[in-house]
């Protein structure tokens, strides 16, 4: 189901809580949103659907992948760019890291790993950021 975006920053800084299986829906409803705003956005966290939940959804090519508990186990090669967000005005400097590698829970619950680069990195680590309640 679309969900409206949440642009409450208070909600927005909370850290989101860990995701169980019983969420799986939540990843639905991340796609159909995600999908409805294609346009303007290549990633969301749930809390940007109103949903304090550890759950993201990044556009990696051809495929919106929903990550349940991702997080961030390696990083490497710093650099700085400017980035927007649905739930903010604007675009803001940022540091990002051109490689990380993610370990998370798919739509089946198995654990995975992704080794990403460049703007897939950089769209999981702007969505990780969000459930870490942290803005840019």
């Amino acid at each position: 189901m679309i969900k409206p975006i949440n642009h409450d920053q208070i909600l927005l800084q909370q850290r989101a809580i860990p995701a169980t299986r019983q969420d799986l829906n939540v990843g639905i409803d991340l796609k159909d949103t995600l999908n409805a705003h294609h346009a303007e956005c290549i990633g969301m966290a749930a809390n940007m659907i109103g949903i304090n939940k550890a759950i993201i959804i990044a556009g990696l090519g051809p495929i919106n992948m929903v990550m349940y508990n991702p997080q961030i186990t390696q990083k490497q090669e710093p650099y700085q760019t400017a980035e927007g967000c649905l739930s903010l005005p604007g675009k803001r400097t940022v540091t990002r890291y051109r490689q990380i590698k993610v370990t998370f829970r798919d739509q089946n619950w198995h654990l995975q790993t992704l080794q990403l680069s460049d703007i897939a990195a950089e769209i999981v680590q702007h969505e990780i950021d969000h459930l870490n309640g942290i803005l840019i």
